[in-house]
C-alpha cells in the first residue's frame, strides 16, 4: 500500500499537526472475526435461554437478540468503550472521527448501518474493494459516518515510534493528568518536528500546550512528556 495510506496527518485549530495511524484490511479482518465469534457464542447462550422458555415467547425473544446483535453491537461498544468493540480491543485498533476526535452516536450509527452495503455481494466484497483503493482504508460505511479505524496509541508505540535520539536529552515529564489519544499524537508529532521548527518558533507552540510562563521550560516539559510517550511510560 501506498504511504499515503497508512498514516494521516491532521492539523489542530491551534495549527499543531497530529499523525493517526490507519488499520489495515488484515488487522480489521482479524477484529471482524473476532466480533464474529463473539456474537455466535452469544446467539447460541440465547438460543439456549430460549429453548428454556415456552416456545412462542422464546422464539419471539431469540429474534429480538439478533436483531439486536445484528445492528446494535458495534455501535454500543463503540460509543460506550472508547471506539472498540471486543475485537477491536484485542487487535489494538479503535473508530474515531475522520479529524481524529471521538466517534459518537450518529457517526458509529451511520458506518453500521451501511455494514449491509458492504456485505451486498457476500463476504465483504465492496468493503474489501472500497478500503484497497481510498486513503485511510475507509470502507463504504466509514465514507457516509465520516470515520477511521486507526491504531490505539499503545498499539501504535510499539511498532511505529518515531526515531527521536534527542529526547535522551530531556528528563521524562509526567504531566498532571491523563492524555487522550489526540493529545499524545500532537506532543509526539511536535517532538519528532522539534529540530526542524527552530528554538523560538517550537517554545511558541510549546507554551499553547503547557502552564507555565517560561517558554523555554515550556518546550522542557513536553519534550519531557514526549520522552515517556516514546519510551512506553504513558
Amino acid at each position: 500500500m501506498p504511504d499515503r495510506d497508512t498514516v494521516l496527518t491532521l492539523q489542530t485549530p491551534e495549527g499543531i499537526e497530529f499523525v493517526l495511524y490507519p488499520a489495515g484490511i488484515p488487522i480489521r479482518a482479524c477484529s471482524w472475526a473476532i466480533d464474529t465469534f463473539i456474537q455466535g457464542i452469544l446467539l447460541i447462550g440465547i438460543l439456549i435461554l430460549s429453548a428454556a422458555l415456552n416456545w412462542a415467547l422464546g422464539l419471539w425473544f431469540f429474534l429480538i437478540i439478533i436483531f439486536v446483535l445484528d445492528w446494535f453491537y458495534h455501535t454500543l461498544f463503540e460509543v460506550l468503550n472508547n471506539g472498540q468493540s471486543p475485537g477491536k480491543r484485542i487487535m489494538g485498533i479503535m473508530v474515531v472521527r475522520g479529524d481524529g476526535s471521538p466517534i459518537n452516536p450518529g457517526a458509529s450509527f451511520l458506518r453500521n448501518l451501511l455494514r449491509f452495503a458492504d456485505t451486498f455481494m457476500f463476504f465483504y466484497l465492496i468493503a474489501f474493494i472500497c478500503m484497497l483503493v481510498s486513503p485511510g482504508f475507509r470502507r463504504l460505511g466509514d465514507w457516509v459516518g465520516d470515520s477511521l479505524v486507526i491504531y490505539t496509541a499503545g498499539a501504535r508505540s510499539t511498532a511505529r515510534r518515531p526515531n527521536m535520539p534527542w529526547l535522551a536529552d530531556y528528563p521524562i515529564f509526567f504531566p498532571s493528568r491523563k492524555l487522550d489519544y489526540e493529545e499524545k499524537q500532537a506532543i509526539l508529532m511536535f517532538a519528532h518536528r522539534y529540530p526542524l521548527l527552530g528554538k523560538a518558533r517550537a517554545d511558541e507552540i510549546a507554551k499553547i500546550w503547557t502552564d507555565t510562563d517560561q517558554q523555554a521550560e515550556a518546550s522542557a516539559k513536553l519534550l519531557g512528556i514526549a520522552h515517556a510517550l516514546d519510551g512506553g511510560a504513558l
